[in-house]
């Protein structure tokens, strides 16, 4: 490896959604940053299995009016 090109490696704390605090080793920040997570495998709907659709601004609404006449034929 070239020497002096690599970004400096050091250990930081991660703060989980529900407050939930480890330390790890990465190029994140300072030595002794905090990273705060804002989704994380104990909130996210992939890993929770809870799904929530938030309809901001109608876009959902928007999408079914634009595309509603697709997958019916017409005969």
């Amino acid at each position: 490896m070239k020497p002096e090109i690599h970004p400096e490696y050091h250990e930081i704390t991660v703060v989980m959604t529900d407050g939930t605090e480890f330390k790890t080793r990465s190029t994140y920040g300072k030595p002794g940053a905090t990273l705060r997570l804002d989704v994380d495998p104990k909130s996210h709907p992939a890993w929770t299995g809870v799904q929530r659709m938030l309809d901001t601004g109608g876009q959902v609404a928007k999408f079914n009016k634009r595309f509603a006449g697709i997958g019916s034929r017409k005969k």
